[in-house]
């Protein structure tokens, strides 16, 4: 067998991991999300679950992931003890599902960056989403940006993620800080940024039943968690590692981009003659980004411009957080079959796309509803729930010896992170995965019936 690859620097792998938890979920789901929940109520809960859940469950994914050198199934197998092995399955099908509709979403960012460029931001918003969604139209961009998935995660971790990462993550940083600095000059800004900056804790009080599952599907879903992404990039590191340390720097990161949206998204809006109850009105996550956002570009100065250059970044960001999704899936066919990696990447591109071609051609957006509930709302939680449970109570000692190497005193942070796995997590987790069922329930009873 050949020898497994390795990221090349640590400036790599945080940069990869940074760039997987840096997608859509940044600014498809959080703005609309902030809006339908109370505005900067959601923000504080949201800010909370990713330190008190988010943090923790990274370094179960770290831990596991590099402590195996394997994808998700293998590392199950590799630690797992009779049904804990199947563990790792779950994280390998909910990325597989979530990617298949991923791709058609960042097929449409394609299609508005294209009618930014020329000029063509319609004022009726829902008519333009319409014309766009569903179609052959919609199949091509989807098959445009899988076979752009398919380019990077073929050429393996070095020379396609680690290489094609260190260019994009650095440029939606630059990209979307220097759309906000222009969104603050924007007229109605100071309106935009009291909404998103000053919450009404009576809103929490009285909506914890809403806010706390939304708030908790968005943490996952933008760290790329319960995915298995952490666990199979951590899987290419060096024992020598701190894997604390660059948890921090991710969550940090990626907690600070998804803030930064908010800081473009809410200006634009507020500035665009749409007001949060028009906003709430008009969907969902898609018809956010599709409908009220470019309906707003087509309202402000220079709007089209503006919107080329948000939604071009957003089809960056898109991009760096789909190889990583495919690279699960892929590294399972390599370490587990045997496979090499450029027909693995070829098989599981072509899967994924023909599984995502009912939500492409479907303008509807009813399959997307079904897949993102199950998923999202669903696995996701669900993998996370399962792996935090078997390091936190089932094989303490490898989730405390994994994450001690690269930390000269662990000390009682190693028990800390223990207890947290064990109760808050587990708790929160639990709770969650059960309003979550609720809501996937009553969303797909709705589309059926």
């Amino acid at each position: 067998m050949a020898q497994r690859e390795t990221w090349a620097t640590r400036a790599g792998f945080i940069l990869a991991a940074v760039g997987s938890a840096v997608g859509l979920g940044n600014v498809w789901r959080f703005p609309y999300q902030v809006g339908e929940y109370g505005g900067a109520a959601f923000l504080v809960v949201y800010l909370a679950l990713i330190a008190v859940i988010g943090f923790p469950v990274i370094l179960v994914e770290f831990t596991i992931g590099r402590y195996t050198e394997r994808n998700p199934v293998g590392a199950l197998k590799q630690i797992g003890t009779n049904s804990w092995q199947r563990i790792g399955w779950v994280f390998v099908v909910a990325g597989f599902v979530i990617l298949s509709y991923y791709s058609v979403v960042a097929g449409w960012v394609l299609q508005y960056t294209v009618y930014g460029l020329q000029g063509n931001y319609a004022a009726d918003g829902a008519a333009q989403f319409g014309a766009t969604t569903g179609g052959m139209m919609s199949i091509l961009t989807h098959a445009v940006f899988m076979a752009a998935v398919i380019a990077v995660v073929g050429f393996g971790i070095r020379r396609g993620i680690e290489f094609s990462v260190k260019l994009m993550v650095p440029a939606i940083i630059i990209l979307l800080v220097g759309l906000a600095v222009y969104a603050g000059t924007l007229p109605n800004a100071g309106e935009a940024y009291a909404y998103y900056l000053s919450p009404d804790l009576s809103t929490i009080a009285a909506n914890w039943t809403s806010i706390l599952p939304a708030a908790a599907a968005q943490a996952f879903f933008t760290l790329s968690l319960g995915m298995g992404v952490m666990m199979t990039y951590a899987s290419y590191l060096g024992e020598d590692r701190n894997l604390a340390k660059d948890a921090v720097i991710i969550v940090g990161l990626d907690t600070a981009i998804a803030f930064t949206v908010g800081l473009v998204a809410f200006p634009v809006l507020f500035s665009g003659d749409l007001g949060i109850a028009d906003i709430v009105a008009i969907g969902d996550g898609p018809g956010f980004i599709f409908i009220a956002l470019s309906q707003a570009f087509s309202n402000i100065p220079l709007g089209s411009v503006l919107g080329a250059i948000f939604f071009g970044t957003v089809f960056i960001a898109a991009l760096s957080s789909a190889i990583s999704i495919m690279e699960v899936v892929v590294s399972y066919l390599i370490d587990e079959r045997g496979v090499d990696r450029v027909p693995a990447t070829l098989l599981i591109g072509t899967a994924i796309f023909l599984f995502g071609v009912p939500v492409a051609y479907d303008g509807s957006l009813s399959w997307l509803t079904v897949y993102d509930e199950l998923a999202n709302n669903i696995l996701l939680i669900l993998g996370a729930l399962l792996v935090s449970i078997y390091i936190g109570w089932v094989e303490t000692d490898i989730g405390l010896e994994e994450l001690g190497k690269g930390i000269r005193n662990l000390s009682g942070w190693g028990t800390a992170w223990i207890w947290a796995l064990r109760v808050p997590v587990v708790v929160t987790l639990v709770v969650i995965l059960g309003l979550n069922a609720i809501g996937a329930y009553e969303a797909i009873s709705g589309i059926l019936t």
